[in-house]
């Protein structure tokens, strides 16, 4: 039993060893909390919920009563070990920003996709843990279940309780030694293990994450309207992209890193040192939005296999690119975006007439609109065409 394991053992000790396999196994930061949440968080999700601001991410209200605490999830689990791994990128990735021909995607998608390479190794982990436990004592040991955040885990409240850091202004984690730039996970046990002491807040009166954000998608102070924010709206958005926020959006076709990246603590962020998280080329340097443009659904499997960016699909993640299209400026692209006018998906069809729209005078667009769409046309692309022009 859990009981004996701990009889049997020095909590801080196990501790300290967790602590070094943890490192061993690749993560950074590892710190450790009991495995439930005050229930004001509880509150402020179902409140959240409640106002309709989680917009199409359904599986937040399908799984909110076991969201509240992990212990809602899990009623044996007794200690949290939060662990985390630096993504930070070698330079600011803003700049890229100003590059309208380029598409700019998150920096956590320009490597492979981080769930599988945290999740492996928390199993690692684990694995080690419960074995461990296991030998400690005659009668077995500790159960143990690993998450990432894709399970219905409050993972930033949970690591802002175990001292990993702070929320920040912008509803991220804050981490004096990494900034803004770590994936988390955690391992739950129902190993009794001593709690850190949370990180106390170190933003000051400073606002540079709520006052960059181009859709001014904050609310307040830790209070934000994904509805409104980029990530949402290039990731968990199914349909067109609302009109008053499109010219906004600029060249981001997959997340948004600006709260992030203008964070100072990021002047302490140690550059990532792991080579599954080492920016792809392409990525790094923004592929052109033309090429991106012109994928099909076999060419774009092909290009993000193994990343982030594949599980939005081809449809949707080509409206992002004809919306940094529109945004660009350049008249010359104008032809890529019109080649698309008679694109299967409606939202790929509604994405290049608004390009066109902010591309090309009205008898450019005639031009264009003939070329394209000779005889019988979409209803729905029409209207889109009329309401654009």
């Amino acid at each position: 039993m859990v009981a004996e394991v701990m009889a049997a053992i020095d909590p801080h000790a196990l501790k300290r060893r967790i602590v070094d396999k943890a490192h061993e196994a690749g993560f950074d930061a590892v710190a450790f909390t009991r495995a439930a949440l005050p229930p004001a968080v509880g509150e402020g999700l179902a409140a959240y919920v409640a106002a309709g601001r989680h917009g199409e991410m359904a599986w937040m209200a399908d799984t909110l009563d076991r969201r509240r605490t992990p212990t809602a999830m899990w009623p044996d689990a007794v200690t949290a070990i939060v662990l985390g791994m630096n993504y930070a990128p070698d330079a600011d990735p803003l700049p890229l920003l100003n590059a309208a021909d380029r598409a700019y995607v998150s920096v956590y998608a320009r490597h492979r996709d981080y769930h599988d390479l945290v999740k492996k190794r928390l199993k690692q982990v684990a694995r080690w843990l419960a074995e461990e436990a296991g030998g400690l004592a005659d009668d077995a040991g500790a159960e143990v279940k690993v998450f990432v955040d894709t399970a219905p885990v409050l993972e930033k409240p949970l690591a802002a309780q175990a001292g990993l850091g702070w929320q920040g202004k912008h509803t991220n984690l804050v981490s004096r030694r990494f900034g803004s730039w770590l994936f988390l996970g955690e391992i739950l046990t129902t190993l009794d293990l001593p709690p850190d002491d949370p990180e106390s807040d170190h933003c000051g009166s400073c606002r540079r994450c709520l006052d960059i954000c181009p859709t001014e998608a904050f609310t307040g102070v830790r209070e934000i309207d994904p509805r409104r924010c980029i990530s949402y709206l290039t990731i968990e958005h199914k349909g067109p992209i609302p009109r008053a926020l499109r010219s906004r959006m600029g060249n981001r076709v997959y997340g948004c890193d600006d709260c992030l990246a203008v964070c100072p603590w990021n002047r302490f962020a140690q550059r990532c040192e792991h080579d599954a998280l080492r920016p792809r080329h392409d990525l790094d340097r923004g592929p052109a939005l033309a090429a991106l443009a012109g994928l099909d659904d076999a060419a774009f499997r092909a290009l993000f296999s193994g990343s982030p960016v594949k599980r939005i699909g081809r449809d949707r993640f080509v409206r992002n690119v004809l919306n940094a299209i529109a945004n660009s400026g350049r008249a010359e692209l104008a032809p890529v975006a019109g080649g698309l006018l008679a694109d299967p998906a409606p939202v790929v069809r509604g994405a290049a007439v608004w390009a066109l729209s902010r591309l090309l005078p009205l008898d450019g667009l005639a031009v264009l609109r003939a070329r394209h769409l000779p005889g019988e046309t979409a209803p729905d692309v029409l209207a889109e065409w009329e309401a654009a022009s």
